[in-house]
């Protein structure tokens, strides 16, 4: 298996190490001043991508953020670790925190009848929602297997193993592609000297 495109969600959060404060009005938390990051499942999913680059499996990825302008940041740092191109849909800002896991679905439903990637790659959740959602919503639009929770990813011919989390231990699975895969934090380590310091 060979030349494979990769989809790969990386998403705008405030960063996991800063101390969040309730806005006045009780609807939400100050993001204004905030340092934002990538989100660390999307670091994984990305880290996967390019791994799978190293190995020969894949010959391009595809970084896809939705969120406001500031969103072009976390593809830059995506295009750092190693993705080949990114496309961002600006979202307003102030309306990017009702950007719920079905829109987003959604939209990399479209990009997906655009695109035509063999594999999608999603961090397993958001450290600002933590819905976990997008992936299985997106499979089911999509009628594509999925593996979630993924901690080890191995191709085959035309199928990826994955070894993935579940409550008591391990279970591996096979899927078929086109596939959706979400991303745990054990998945991999990423290359964070690539990640700008700012």
């Amino acid at each position: 298996m060979s030349g494979l495109r990769v989809l790969v969600g990386c998403k705008r959060v405030i960063d996991y190490a800063v101390k969040i404060r309730v806005r006045p009005d009780s609807l939400g938390v100050v993001t204004d001043g905030v340092k934002h990051s990538m989100n660390p499942f999307d670091e994984n999913a990305i880290e996967e991508a390019v791994r799978m680059k190293q190995k020969k499996i894949v010959k391009e990825i595809v970084v896809v953020s939705c969120g406001p302008a500031q969103s072009q940041e976390t593809i830059r740092t995506a295009l750092a670790m190693g993705a080949d191109r990114g496309i961002h849909v600006e979202v307003p800002k102030g309306t990017d925190a009702d950007l719920q896991p079905l829109s987003v679905a959604k939209i990399f439903a479209k990009l997906i009848e655009k695109e035509k990637p063999d594999l999608v790659i999603l961090g397993k959740q958001a450290i600002d929602d933590d819905a976990n959602q997008t992936t299985q919503l997106l499979a089911g639009m999509l009628d594509w297997p999925q593996g979630t929770m993924a901690s080890v990813v191995n191709a085959t011919d035309g199928s990826l193993t994955i070894t993935r989390e579940i409550d008591g231990g391990l279970e591996d699975i096979s899927v078929s592609l086109p596939a959706i895969i979400s991303a745990d934090l054990r998945l991999n380590e990423p290359d964070t000297r690539l990640f700008p310091t700012s």
